[in-house]
């Protein structure tokens, strides 16, 4: 892991993705044939906290090759996907046109998306598991969130806690700021769903604290309808985690000791 300054970091992340991107679709970690047979990619946290969303406008951010979207679509929702690597999103409309499920998908990263979308009247924005780390302002991000929202819209954020993003690679030691004072530049071999997979990316991420999102949104004309922290990933993303229910991880040296995940609905006032 190497830390440095970069000012490049739209073209670096959008690179790391393309390539990533062509290892995740045919992954185990992302199952794309079974999600083809009808299987749901979203887990229980974020169903849970969406409810009926039929017919709803929905403004899916950071969508990667739109399973997920997908997904929402077949809940009945009226759905568009953004993200900003164009081989996500060139695989996210060749799986909407094979599923015939109806979704717009759009390459854009978060902070244009305003040129790209004319609509700004969505009932719900929806962001979810390792999306805003690749931010670096998220008062920029709330402004757009805002703009995107009818008034009494909602934001459903689901997110890994920017606690564990504090520690190095095998969890064992804090490495890194819990507040975003740095840009922090990784080059890496393998992808989380595959650590030997056969590619090197170079990316740039913040780690945002709590007080830094929730703060942002509350400044940016929103009421926290919900928030809440979870000990468990749904995903096996990490290093040196295991299964202690289905679809639930944590850290094996650690268990239960630290907030893995957190979640928010936030509504936009007016």
């Amino acid at each position: 892991m190497i830390m440095k300054k970069s000012n490049d970091y739209l073209e670096l992340n959008k690179d790391a993705w393309n390539k990533k991107t062509g290892e995740h679709i045919h992954s185990a970690f992302y199952d794309v044939e079974n999600f083809k047979k009808g299987k749901s990619s979203l887990n229980e946290i974020e169903l849970d906290l969406l409810g009926d969303i039929a017919n709803q406008n929905l403004l899916h951010l950071q969508c990667h090759f739109g399973q997920d979207t997908l997904s929402l679509a077949r809940m009945g929702a009226k759905v568009k996907g953004v993200d900003l690597s164009n081989k996500a999103i060139e695989e996210a409309r060749k799986l909407s046109s094979e599923l015939d499920t109806p979704a717009d998908f759009i390459e854009s990263d978060i902070y244009s998306v305003l040129d790209k979308i004319p609509q700004t009247s969505f009932d719900l924005v929806y962001s979810t598991y390792g999306t805003i780390t690749w931010l670096p302002d998220m008062d920029k991000w709330a402004k757009v969130v805002q703009q995107m929202l009818r008034p009494g819209g909602k934001l459903i954020l689901v997110e890994f806690h920017p606690f564990i993003w504090t520690f190095d690679d095998q969890m064992e030691k804090v490495a890194y700021h819990y507040f975003n004072e740095e840009e922090i530049v990784e080059i890496t071999e393998g992808s989380y769903t595959d650590r030997n997979a056969p590619i090197k990316t170079e990316t740039v991420s913040w780690n945002h604290s709590l007080d830094e999102v929730i703060g942002s949104l509350l400044s940016n004309g929103f009421s926290i309808q919900h928030f809440r922290e979870y000990d468990y990933s749904p995903y096996p993303c990490f290093p040196n985690v295991e299964e202690f229910q289905p679809k639930r991880y944590r850290f094996k040296h650690i268990e239960k000791r630290i907030p893995m995940v957190y979640s928010i609905i936030a509504e936009k006032l007016g």
